[in-house]
């Protein structure tokens, strides 16, 4: 990419992100100011909003990244290979199991030491 594309597509991205910016403190100032009217309209009208925003936002450089990682990630996740029900059943008991035993020894040596103070002191 040449140097004057580059700067033409960033000058349209910052024009872009404005608009977002435009259309987001639109949604919060609007929602405020209309804050009498029902609930449902106020939030249709954030939620309408906040898509023309987002659509906005995904035309710039960044925001395809975004959508091309989020892709990505979704294709990722698709092979992983999730635990059964059982293992995670037990993974959970392995973890319940030391998180008790471990309370148990830390009151044991919170007791001893506070009796040993207690005798050192008094």
């Amino acid at each position: 990419m040449s140097s004057s594309a580059e700067t033409q597509e960033s000058r349209g991205d910052v024009f872009k992100w404005a608009i977002v910016v435009l259309l987001t403190a639109t949604a919060v100032v609007g929602n405020n100011y209309f804050s009498a009217e029902s609930l449902l309209y106020r939030l249709i009208a954030v939620l309408v909003l906040a898509g023309i925003a987002g659509f906005v936002a995904l035309n710039t450089a960044k925001g395809r990244s975004f959508a091309k990682l989020a892709k990505e990630a979704k294709t990722e996740i698709r092979r992983v290979v999730w635990p059964t029900r059982q293992e995670t059943v037990q993974t959970t008991l392995i973890v319940l199991a030391v998180v008790i035993f471990m309370s148990l020894v830390l009151w044991g040596v919170d007791s001893l030491l506070g009796w040993i103070v207690s005798a050192v002191i008094g």
